[in-house]
């Protein structure tokens, strides 16, 4: 039986790196610069921690003044869970996603006026859902997705001392709340990068996919920006 949860929890991760909107059909297309917003409920099942992802994206762009009035508590008392976790605002810096494993029951909530859509689900350890999230610590995701990037597009990427590069798939103002898109091409002056690691930002001369199969590895950066393994 389902008991509460109601420790902070830090899960955004795995949020973020979750394909947002995406079918096994024709996908989403026209996200670039998109934004949304994503609510994780979350509830105990034993020794697991049982969450769900809605967001907002093909309902509405997440309306500053009602997101800010949503608070962790009452949402959760709302729909009735354990706890819950804002993820947001968000904007995509990819084009296009295409996948599988998405949620395909129809569901949508309403929180404080902003409706959402069910978009996946997960399953955490509680160790996991306890722990705190490493930045620039990958993360073992499992999906399978391809991602679209635009000729003309900035792309934004991160490269370890092993030489992998990690494409950022969306920004967030979470820590920054006046971050722009803008603000991208200087982010590697103020981001605390690992020893060995560079930031670089370039415009694509043709499109590119980053695709998963079966396991996505993903991480974050000092601004929770998101970026996912090419």
């Amino acid at each position: 039986m389902k008991t509460p949860f109601l420790v902070a929890v830090s899960l955004a991760a795995l949020i973020s790196s979750l394909p947002a909107f995406a079918d096994e059909t024709g996908g989403k297309t026209g996200l670039f610069n998109t934004r949304y917003c994503e609510i994780l409920t979350l509830d105990r099942d034993g020794l697991k921690v049982d969450a769900t992802v809605y967001n907002t994206i093909g309902f509405n762009d997440c309306p500053s003044d009602a997101w800010n009035g949503i608070t962790e508590k009452a949402a959760a008392r709302q729909l009735g869970v354990g706890g819950v976790e804002l993820n947001g605002p968000r904007y995509w810096v990819l084009d296009g996603i295409k996948g599988s494993g998405v949620s395909t029951t129809g569901k949508t909530i309403t929180i404080n006026g902003i409706e959402m859509g069910e978009r996946a689900t997960l399953v955490a350890s509680i160790l996991q859902a306890l722990g705190d999230h490493k930045l620039y610590k990958p993360s073992e995701i499992k999906r399978d997705t391809v991602f679209t990037y635009s000729a003309g597009k900035p792309v934004f990427d991160l490269t370890d001392p092993d030489g992998n590069v990690y494409r950022m798939q969306s920004y967030a103002q979470i820590v920054d709340k006046q971050q722009t898109l803008d603000d991208l091409a200087g982010l590697g002056a103020k981001l605390k990068l690992p020893k060995g690691w560079a930031y670089a930002t370039r415009i694509l001369d043709k499109d590119e996919e980053l695709v998963a199969t079966g396991i996505a590895y993903v991480l974050q950066d000092d601004f929770l920006n998101s970026y996912q393994r090419m």
